[in-house]
């Protein structure tokens, strides 16, 4: 790399950390309050500091679970999460985009309980028209359950990147050209808490320690940074304007920077990729090959 290439690749990362920085420009700093952009779905939801964070609680009878009031069409959206502490071994806490039905298109970020003193896996999937199967998952480089931190999902026209505290961590491209489907319906933001149990840690044999009951996530910085798409279908040509700051040519791939950081983190805790579980997939998906 010459010294102009350089300097471009770390002007080109200074700006994304200004503009993921300034999501919520002109905004207090304690965030937007709750019920401007999100309503409450189901079960214990408890709001905090004038509305401007929001607890979940499960227990044996019930989770809890909030979402957006706007479906999307494209946008970066970021939420700051503080995990259940301590046994949560079967609780599922999750931040994700979807359209809902049996046809969905979706993006998840799901937190995975597990054993006290072990750690919290992130399982990160993707569907398409109702298509999953594509579980990632990491450990991460720090206890999610001891202060908050920022979880992220851009979604634009070029490519679909999960971030945690601005690091991306995954990244799915746009490969419709070579035949990989790629998301294109208007998409909810949900968050909740549930009992996974069946599932969740250890393929379902560790259970749910009820005695660490109830548990609880905090969540704040209740943004609304995305191309709102509230009817049928997206308006493509509306949603991916570059009048929208994440659809900016510079958001078509990641920086040389966030290059590096990226493959240090994967190289470093990520604990399954369905691209590499050839027993499962003995002729690995068309994006595994293109995603890289």
């Amino acid at each position: 790399m010459n010294k102009r290439e350089y300097m471009f690749s770390v002007l080109d990362f200074v700006l994304v950390l200004f503009l993921i920085g300034t999501v919520d420009a002109g905004v207090p700093a304690g965030g937007r309050p709750f019920d401007d952009n999100y309503v409450v779905t189901w079960g214990n939801v408890l709001k905090l500091d004038q509305g401007r964070q929001v607890q979940l609680s499960m227990d044996k009878t019930s989770g809890a679970g909030f979402q957006s009031k706007h479906k999307f069409g494209s946008g970066f959206f970021q939420m700051r999460i503080k995990l259940p502490p301590k046994d949560t071994a079967g609780v599922v806490t999750a931040f994700y985009l979807t359209s809902k039905g049996d046809t969905q298109d979706e993006l998840d970020f799901e937190f995975l309980g597990d054993r006290e003193g072990k750690p919290i896996q992130i399982q990160t999937n993707v569907f398409i028209n109702g298509q999953g199967n594509r579980e990632q998952k990491f450990v991460l480089w720090f206890d999610p359950s001891t202060d908050f931190h920022t979880y992220g999902i851009l979604w634009n026209p070029y490519q679909i990147a999960f971030y945690v505290d601005n690091v991306p961590i995954r990244i799915f491209k746009n490969n419709k050209r070579y035949g990989v489907g790629y998301p294109s319906k208007p998409m909810t933001l949900v968050v909740s808490l549930w009992n996974g149990e069946g599932w969740a840690t250890d393929g379902g044999k560790a259970k749910i320690n009820w005695s660490y009951a109830p548990f609880k996530a905090n969540f704040e910085r209740f943004s609304d940074s995305g191309c709102h798409a509230d009817r049928l279908n997206i308006n493509a040509k509306v949603c991916g304007s570059t009048t929208y700051w994440w659809n900016m040519i510079q958001y078509s791939r990641l920086s040389a920077n966030e290059t590096t950081a990226f493959k240090n983190v994967r190289a470093k805790y990520m604990t399954y990729d369905y691209c590499s579980d050839h027993p499962r997939y003995p002729v690995p998906p068309t994006e595994c090959r293109l995603n890289q």
